[in-house]
């Protein structure tokens, strides 16, 4: 079945896929091992990701495992509808068409999930959210599934501390593969790929404002003081603004912030970040984005309804009167490095679907052995997609001789 914008857009689609399959040695690696036996064999598998070239290519991968792949988006403006249209052309089940409306993108979610559902890779934890409220009926057939954000883990770990999680879930954000590559340079670099071609506009010189210093904030940071910026860190969590300090990063509180910044980055996993005295405050031109999963970091309901005028200024940037000044927006204050750009580059996607696929493996080899809990990637699968990863680089690193490992494991000196 597919519910897209058009399948005349296919070919388009395909092309973009063919590109990410010849920068993803580590997804081509595991279907070169696991084809022949296809661990996924007859397994109904609901994916909601991002749906761009990168996302459609772990979509084929998985069904070459044998999995019957059912697909949508994880935010309506992520969505490519030439990708939509290539997957169904390569025989697959697509519920997803870019721009919905939010009742629109949940009718999707909805219908992925009516289909006999074995599994779910998820992002940001929208098809879990569903099958613990509407679809309870649904979660019963649920052997487990994965996550791929750290707002979704969030979400999935309050169910768990509820005693509410009706079955496992592999916290594929919190392998040291996803979030120190994925969330550190991932993001900093499809953040400001996204800025930078909406904008045009330099950085060098600039206040660029970061709120959160997680492994995204980091990222985000770090690039900008490439680029020239004069950053600025706003901070809850005491040893990451302490962390930011000595990583030689002005930190202070937003209020103050609001003041200096020529551009805002938000990237906590939290609401009501930048709000209505923010927008008061700020200079006239400041450009406001969003790199968390959510558009809840900035208060866009609050600008909509302080705004004495709204107008489309470029594409991706909306331009908001406050107070004689204006304030531009980009990606309507959703996810800007998917809502206005390509997300992430090829080469961290692959390391993170990677572990999609092998997580994806382990919960059909060991559904019999998990509790409804959230579960780190285990060890041996993070290492062997950063050993994959190593091999496709042509590294080769050193090994632990058995008196090193004996060493190591003795409390003698």
């Amino acid at each position: 079945m597919a519910v897209i914008t058009n399948i005349n857009l296919w070919e388009e689609g395909q092309k973009k896929i063919e590109w990410a399959k010849k920068h993803m040695p580590i997804l081509n690696t595991i279907v070169e091992q696991y084809q022949e036996e296809k661990p996924l064999k007859d397994l109904n598998v609901a994916l909601s990701v991002h749906l761009e070239a990168k996302t459609a290519y772990l979509c084929l991968c998985l069904s070459k495992l044998g999995a019957n792949m059912f697909v949508t988006g994880s935010n309506p403006l992520s969505t490519q509808d030439e990708i939509a249209a290539a997957l169904v052309k390569n025989g697959l089940n697509v519920y997803a068409k870019h721009g919905v409306s939010n009742d629109e993108y949940f009718e999707h979610l909805m219908m992925t999930l009516d289909n006999d559902i074995d599994l779910i890779i998820d992002d940001g934890g929208d098809l879990a959210y569903l099958l613990h409220t509407k679809l309870l009926d649904k979660a019963k057939k649920i052997i487990g599934g994965c996550e791929e954000t750290t707002t979704g883990v969030i979400r999935l770990k309050s169910l768990e501390k509820e005693g509410k999680l009706l079955f496992p879930m592999i916290a594929v954000n919190d392998a040291y593969t996803k979030h120190m590559f994925d969330n550190r340079y991932g993001t900093g670099q499809s953040t400001w790929d996204s800025i930078l071609r909406n904008t045009n506009l330099i950085i060098a010189g600039k206040y660029v404002v970061v709120a959160g210093y997680g492994w995204c904030g980091k990222g985000i940071a770090k690039k900008a003081q490439g680029l020239g910026a004069k950053i600025i860190i706003t901070e809850v969590d005491p040893i990451k603004a302490l962390e930011a300090y000595m990583d030689g990063f002005e930190v202070m509180t937003m209020d103050k912030a609001a003041k200096l910044g020529d551009i805002f980055i938000t990237a906590t996993g939290c609401k009501d970040i930048i709000i209505d005295k923010h927008f008061y405050d700020m200079k006239d031109g400041a450009i406001l984005c969003n790199a968390g999963h959510f558009n809840v970091e900035i208060n866009m309901a609050k600008l909509e309804e302080i705004a004495e005028g709204k107008y489309n200024v470029r594409k991706n940037i909306d331009a908001y009167k406050v107070n004689g000044k204006e304030i531009y927006v980009i990606g309507e204050g959703r996810l800007v490095n998917l809502a206005a750009a390509d997300g992430h580059p090829v080469e961290i996607m692959d390391m993170s679907f990677g572990l999609q696929m092998l997580s994806a493996i382990y919960v059909k080899e060991n559904k019999d052995n998990l509790e409804n809990k959230v579960y780190n990637v285990p060890e041996h699968i993070d290492k062997k997609i950063a050993r994959i990863k190593l091999k496709s680089l042509g590294i080769e690193i050193d090994k632990l001789t058995d008196e090193q490992k004996e060493y190591l494991e003795s409390w003698e000196v």
